[in-house]
């Protein structure tokens, strides 16, 4: 059905859109949105900067349309490619690219989940303290490359390979395998096993799950800056509930447990410990894991004698470790307590294991992660977010070095007493920022826009999406050093040279539907805004239906000055015949802690409310918005909202998709909703008036629930729990399973497909309503 069809427009709608448009732009965004995988292929990402500034690596594959991912560097003003695993013959074509997939250690299909990876190949590297010699696991198996030249090695290891890292002398590579962490020389290819599981549930290396989901905390090891010793975590899900996840539409594979921890449930054991990297077999556990069964050494323990050390803190109240890393002046911690109201930053003795107190957070609602936080300068001044109930600042050695209203959102990186941070003074736009003893503040990113960093040796990159699409610039103090500067994608790419300057290419299509936000302010609360009109529309011509298309939780941010690939979705439901409003409301980042803190003990409330007087203030401005026909649609927290639209003010909305919706907060993972709602044994009430279960019998409305059957962060059970309330209750609603998608469904078809359905879903909902 398009937008010149009879039975989707009603007296006074808007007349149709032109048959060119809908024929050769709309009818091809699904298939584009799918193929480019979100328009995410052939974006440079994932920038690193060499201490000297010379070098720069990154990810990008090999298209718009090629999934695979290549390892690149820019040095001198070129750029190269230093790993292409279709050249190594490791990863198939771009069409059959699946099938590599398929040999994928499982704890590398995890934590690709974790990161909504969308790529295959090269998704990830590491590199030691110059930047000279780089690692990556490709379908399991440890590639190393030296960026002064030479061809990609494979070294042989002891199995599957996850989370390959170099040693800061470049000499030796870490890596995880069956939960046990080895590390390889790589100039005899001796390999040796530093650490094995006492037990089946037992990992070493290895965030938990709610570290890496919930926390933002990717990694389980971290090496000593004199490459001599491991920092390593130690992760014991045996007291943790079990899920398991069953793929109906192939009956004949086993279900696949995860060790999952919802809410008022306990969670994983963590423990850290310092490991010497001079043992030839796993070094001998002491203090409490030692009562666990040490495994025995495969060889001789180090002649050295050294014993891996324990690090002691009150793990029985700081149960969350949030952060750790070993700069120069030691390893750094942040534990936190089940209830997140006190986060605590950590010293510790290398030798001892023994903690010191360097700073303690603390908040009557939660204390907020931020990414980065904590580091140290090179003097040891501890870099730290400082909250105000308007502002989250940046402190850095016990002064506060940011103005109010200027929103802290990252540290990206220290470089001697300087740091670099992101930040925005308006929540719908993030710059780069630096601050220095010397000069203070100085903004680096230009424009509106999304912006973050990487820095090292005088060089920093920038990069981020404008309204344009996506930017990457390369700037360097050295008069030997080129800049590179990137501003668009695709053909319409364009060179900016700066004296020497060079390109590093954006190789990412254009959406063929180009964004046209109108952006506002609404209501009293000032809410951002976006609202998407078809292009075709005149004002004045006739009425349209609106639909609202929110994320609204925590985290995540939609009507922001950027061509973001929610931006490029909303744009294509608006040619479809729909005006499209996405508004930011209480919950959301950017607008400071008391904004984000509003939806404490209530994460609905606020959230339905401000997505209904955003529409009212639209509507107030632009009569065209027709009021008879609203639709909202939403994935995770953005389908729990629309459900919850439809169900509590079906007043104001007529039908919905929700897609991935959490209906039971109770089945959420223990630190994301604790966080917001506490423990459900003492706060029970919070978590009844945030569900959609228990209110099933006030559907009036169309509802379509949209459920990815392999999703282990929203698991099916929350929306076939759901469905069999509503049945029970003489609700009619609509179901459509996803066999085999997870949180983030990757299948280009599904993805391609599920647009159109969606659409369609809205279209004959709101007509016969």
């Amino acid at each position: 059905m398009t937008p010149a069809d009879g039975s989707f427009r009603s007296p006074g709608a808007a007349p149709e859109a032109p048959a060119a448009f809908a024929d050769h732009s709309s009818a091809a965004f699904p298939g584009q949105y799918a193929r480019t995988r979100r328009f995410s292929l052939g974006v440079p990402r994932q920038f690193g900067v060499s201490p000297d500034g010379r070098r720069v690596l990154f990810v990008r594959t090999g298209g718009g349309s090629d999934p695979v991912g290549r390892l690149w560097v820019y040095e001198g003003g070129v750029e190269r490619v230093l790993i292409d695993p279709v050249a190594l013959g490791t990863s198939p074509a771009a069409g059959t690219a699946k099938a590599a997939e398929g040999r994928l250690p499982e704890a590398e299909r995890v934590r690709r989940e974790r990161a909504r990876e969308y790529s295959t190949g090269v998704v990830a590297y590491a590199a030691d303290a110059a930047a000279r010699v780089v690692t990556c696991a490709l379908s399991g198996a440890l590639w190393v490359v030296r960026t002064d030249g030479g061809a990609p090695v494979r070294v042989p290891a002891a199995g599957p390979v996850v989370d390959p890292r170099p040693s800061p002398d470049g000499r030796l590579v870490a890596y995880v395998t069956g939960g046990s962490l080895h590390v390889i020389a790589l100039e005899d290819g001796k390999d040796r096993q530093l650490a094995a599981p006492e037990g089946p549930d037992v990992t070493y290396g290895l965030p938990e799950y709610v570290a890496a989901e919930s926390m933002g905390r990717s990694r389980g090891y971290w090496w000593a800056p004199d490459s001599r010793h491991l920092l390593v975590a130690r992760v014991d899900t045996s007291g943790v509930e079990r899920r398991y996840l069953s793929d109906p539409a192939h009956p004949e594979r086993p279900p696949r447990a995860v060790a999952y921890p919802s809410a008022g449930t306990a969670n994983a054991e963590v423990s850290l410990h310092i490991l010497p990297v001079a043992a030839s077999g796993p070094v001998a556990p002491s203090g409490p894991v030692a009562a666990s069964g040490p495994v025995a050494p495969s060889g001789p323990v180090a002649a050295s004698g050294e014993r891996r050390v324990d690090v002691a803190w009150d793990r029985a109240t700081y149960t969350y470790l949030v952060s750790a890393g070993w700069d120069n002046h030691g390893p750094l911690i942040g534990v936190q307590t089940r209830d997140q109201r006190t986060l605590r930053t950590l010293a510790v003795d290398p030798g001892t294991g023994a903690t010191r107190t360097l700073h303690e957070r603390t908040d009557p609602a939660w204390t907020e992660i931020v990414p980065g936080t904590p580091a140290r300068t090179a003097s040891g001044a501890l870099v730290l977010p400082e909250d105000t109930p308007g502002t989250r600042h940046l402190n850095v050695g016990g002064t506060t070095v940011t103005p109010p209203g200027l929103q802290v959102r990252e540290v990206v990186a220290v470089e001697g007493e300087q740091v670099w941070f992101t930040a925005g003074e308006e929540p719908t736009a993030v710059h780069v920022w630096r601050w220095a003893p010397a000069d203070g503040l100085t903004r680096l990113s230009e424009g509106p826009g999304l912006f973050t960093a990487a820095a090292g040796g005088g060089t920093v990159v920038l990069s981020g999406l404008t309204p344009e699409g996506p930017v990457a610039e390369v700037r360097s103090s050295g008069p030997d050093r080129p800049v590179a500067c990137v501003r668009g994608s695709g053909p319409d790419t364009a060179d900016v040279t700066i004296g020497t300057a060079r390109t590093i290419a954006s190789l990412g299509e254009n959406p063929v539907v180009t964004p046209r936000p109108e952006h506002l302010l609404l209501g009293r609360r000032e809410l951002r805004a976006a609202l998407y009109l078809p292009s075709w529309y005149e004002p004045g011509t006739g009425t349209l239906p609106v639909l609202l298309s929110p994320y609204g939780g925590p985290g995540i941010q939609l009507a922001v000055r950027a061509r973001t690939w929610f931006a490029c979705v909303a744009q294509w439901f608006a040619e479809e015949g729909f005006a499209v409003l996405v508004a930011d409301g209480r919950g959301t980042p950017g607008r400071g802690p008391a904004w984000e803190k509003a939806v404490h003990g209530d994460q609905l409330t606020p959230a339905l409310e401000d997505q209904t007087d955003a529409l009212h203030a639209a509507a107030a401005r632009f009569a065209y918005l027709d009021l008879s026909r609203v639709a909202i649609r939403g994935w995770s927290f953005g389908g729990f909202l629309a459900a919850a639209a439809v169900l509590h003010r079906p007043d104001v909305f007529h039908a919905a998709v929700a897609g991935a919706a959490p209906t039971d907060q109770r089945l959420y993972d223990t630190h994301w909703k604790e966080r917001y709602l506490g423990h459900p044994r003492e706060t029970p009430d919070h978590y009844a008036r945030s569900s959609l279960v228990g209110h099933g019998h006030l559907l009036r409305r169309p509802l379509l629930l949209v459920q990815g059957l392999a999703d282990d962060n929203v698991a099916p059970a929350h929306t076939l729990r759901f469905s069999a309330e509503l049945l029970a209750a003489g609700r009619p609603h609509s179901v459509l399973p996803l066999p085999g998608a997870g949180h983030a469904p990757s299948d280009p078809a599904v993805n391609e497909n599920l647009l159109r359905f969606e659409r369609d879903f809205l279209r004959s909902a709101l007509d016969k309503n």
